[in-house]
């Protein structure tokens, strides 16, 4: 299961769903459904998840000038999630710091 959840999304916009919304966002396995993800979330952090919502990023096409020449490649893709909790409940990314 833990493979499955790579990293949570700790942004401004993020950090502002979670207090208002109750909303939180991870970086997740590219082959996980929305079933998986939601057991995950519910085993690793003992919450209630009402519903969770997906998006894939494609790489992003990066271009360089270098001495060489031009350098050009892709960023790394990756897929989202946006898990929401249900009402009253919380996750804390930071006690384990």
């Amino acid at each position: 299961m833990s493979t499955i959840l790579v990293k949570p999304i700790i942004t401004e916009k993020v950090t502002a769903n979670q207090e208002k919304l109750g909303r939180y966002g991870f970086v997740v396995a590219k082959d996980a459904n929305k079933l998986q993800i939601k057991q995950a979330v519910e085993k690793m952090y003992n919450v209630t998840v009402e519903s969770v919502n997906t998006m894939n990023y494609g790489g992003k096409l990066k271009t360089r000038m270098t001495r060489a020449g031009i350098l050009s490649g892709v960023a790394n893709r990756h897929k989202k999630a946006i898990v929401t909790l249900k009402k009253g409940e919380a996750i804390d990314f930071y006690s384990s710091i």
